[in-house]
């Protein structure tokens, strides 16, 4: 019988919730993380992946926020969305603390950082935005560390913001993006870098030391020139890049190792060829790709592609987004990294 008192010896026999099966769920984690905020949820929430924002099959742009219990894949929408409706936004998280939605366009570009405590999923507005008003930008996080949000339409910046998650106070980088651009996908190795992948139309990648915040670009990019695609991470080994518009739309999802930052391509990509999509990883297990825009029969989908981190292998979730949309963005809540 898994004895949830000498691993959660502070909490109350009621919040125990009796799972003798843990160990078999959870093989390869230490007992340290299935304390409240990590399987079980708790003070940091439940581990999810959140997509925001974006424009509907209606053209109208929404202010809707979807959450993916990471423990079932069963969708709820929050009571609170966004403090406005906005496409074309940015997403990063302080994994089991807040996610940061920045940037995008609500009528006119914006500044705006909204802010989601992952305890209660309540919202607040910083009062410090982004340094200029910008859409169609990428984030990445440096967990328990900082935010970066990068590039964007302005028209098309280099700037990379930095947001510290002590205070959440905002400084930006001497050294910008190799070269200005938008509608780029972000992922980070927590605690080591954050990489930025494609853009209108390159097929760079490039990466920034959290220790120092300076830039190096990858000897090898992406696959091909993207533009419109999105990321996310499993921390610690890999980065995933998929989907975006190039030649036409994509279903690739190239990947990309920390160990060496080599490149390979799934073998099996996004389930339909699609843009203006979002990405959030559930680090250790799965990476979650959705929404999006697909030629010719939809402007917006519901689809929610699922990536299994042991294998690579796709599933698709039975339940999608709310709502068919795309110009969204994502991130999670994957606990401790």
């Amino acid at each position: 019988m898994f004895r949830q008192d000498r691993t959660n010896p502070s909490t109350a026999v009621s919040n125990w919730r009796g799972r003798h099966d843990t160990p078999k769920a959870w093989p390869s984690t230490a007992v340290s993380s299935w304390l409240n905020g990590g399987l079980f949820g708790g003070a940091g929430g439940v581990l999810a992946a959140y997509f925001a924002g974006g424009t509907n099959t209606s053209y109208a742009t929404i202010a809707t926020i979807d959450k993916f219990a990471f423990a079932d894949d069963s969708r709820t929408s929050l009571a609170i969305g966004l403090s406005a409706a906005n496409t074309y936004l940015g997403g990063a998280a302080n994994s089991g603390t807040a996610v940061y939605f920045a940037g995008g366009n609500t009528g006119s570009y914006v500044s705006t950082v909204d802010k989601v405590a992952f305890g209660d999923d309540s919202r607040t507005t910083l009062a410090t935005g982004l340094s200029t008003a910008v859409e169609r930008l990428a984030g990445a996080a440096n967990s328990g560390t900082a935010g970066y949000f990068a590039g964007g339409t302005s028209p098309a910046i280099s700037t990379v913001d930095k947001f510290a998650f002590s205070d959440d106070s905002r400084t930006t980088l001497a050294s910008g993006l190799s070269s200005a651009r938008y509608g780029m996908a972000g992922a980070a190795n927590s605690g080591t870098a954050a990489y930025y992948g494609g853009g209108i139309f390159v097929d760079t990648v490039d990466k920034f030391a959290f220790s120092d915040d300076s830039r190096t670009t990858l000897a090898s990019g992406l696959s091909a020139v993207s533009g419109y695609l999105a990321g996310c991470a499993n921390s610690g080994t890999a980065a995933y890049m998929g989907g975006g518009v190039g030649s036409g739309n994509l279903t690739t999802v190239d990947k990309f190792a920390f160990s060496d930052d080599s490149r390979t391509t799934l073998a099996t990509g996004l389930s339909l060829a699609r843009y203006s999509l979002a990405a959030a990883a559930d680090s250790g297990t799965a990476g979650y790709f959705a929404g999006g825009w697909y030629n010719p029969t939809s402007v917006g989908l519901t689809t929610v592609d699922k990536f299994a981190f042991s294998d690579d292998s796709r599933t698709t979730l039975g339940t999608g987004l709310s709502v068919g949309n795309y110009g969204l963005t994502g991130a999670a809540n994957s606990g401790t990294l």
